[in-house]
């Protein structure tokens, strides 16, 4: 009887820190989760590290060379997921309930597209074809800071590591191509703060550093979401 008591206060106390961590950043566009796994496509959970501290501690460095990067020196292609590729298990994320699946593939649905702030209806396959999944951290962005010189199977995992793809309006991905928080942020400002977490925390999961002025340009942003968590990580 006494380790059920025990049992139950722990869970209490849990599901309150939650509660509070919630309360704290109402904005967030993360949701908790318990389980995250690399191949899966849960939205990753947020952690008790805040952004703003591990973006101190990501290493400081220039750009190195881009020569030698393609995509293929990460992936050849969204690996399959239970059955269905990657990019639809992204989709599923972002579309939740109101994805409609002919098999495996989302053929219409809709979501807040978090670059642009624009709720979105699509209405059939051809509309959800216009999606792109953007990897936060390009994959060119990650080569240069510190990808190149790590091997393939972690670079895979930088490319398809949920944590690292978001549905995304197609126009305003092209528009990103492959900037850092100091070239490029989405248009949605409400968005931002959750967007240059997202990222440093890919960095600080995988290693990868960051500009002088990439950190300037997420420091900025980070002063107006103090408490923004990191997440993932």
């Amino acid at each position: 009887m006494q380790f059920k008591s025990r049992r139950i206060i722990v869970v209490s106390a849990a599901l309150i820190a939650i509660a509070i961590c919630l309360l704290v950043n109402p904005n967030s566009y993360e949701s908790v989760f318990i389980r995250q796994e690399n191949t899966g496509a849960e939205k990753p959970s947020v952690s008790g590290l805040l952004a703003k501290d591990i973006l101190e501690e990501l290493e400081v460095k220039g750009r190195a060379p881009k020569t030698g990067y393609s995509r293929e020196a990460f992936y050849d292609g969204w690996p399959i997921v239970d059955g269905c590729n990657l990019r639809q298990k992204i989709l599923k994320r972002e579309l939740g309930e109101t994805a409609v699946f002919d098999g495996c593939y989302v053929i219409s649905g809709e979501f807040d597209e978090p670059y642009t702030g624009e709720h979105l209806v699509l209405k059939d396959k051809s509309e959800v074809a216009e999606i792109q999944i953007d990897h936060v951290v390009a994959l060119s962005d990650a080569w240069q800071k510190g990808a190149q010189y790590m091997d393939y199977e972690t670079r895979y995992k930088i490319a398809t590591d949920p944590l690292n793809l978001l549905a995304v309006d197609g126009d305003a991905n092209e528009q990103k191509s492959d900037g850092d928080a100091a070239t490029w942020l989405p248009n949605n400002k409400k968005f931002r703060c959750q967007y240059v977490a997202r990222q440093v925390s890919v960095k600080y999961k995988y290693g990868l550093w960051v500009t002088e002025a990439e950190k300037e340009a997420i420091s900025r942003i980070l002063t107006n979401c103090p408490n923004e968590p990191a997440v993932g990580v």
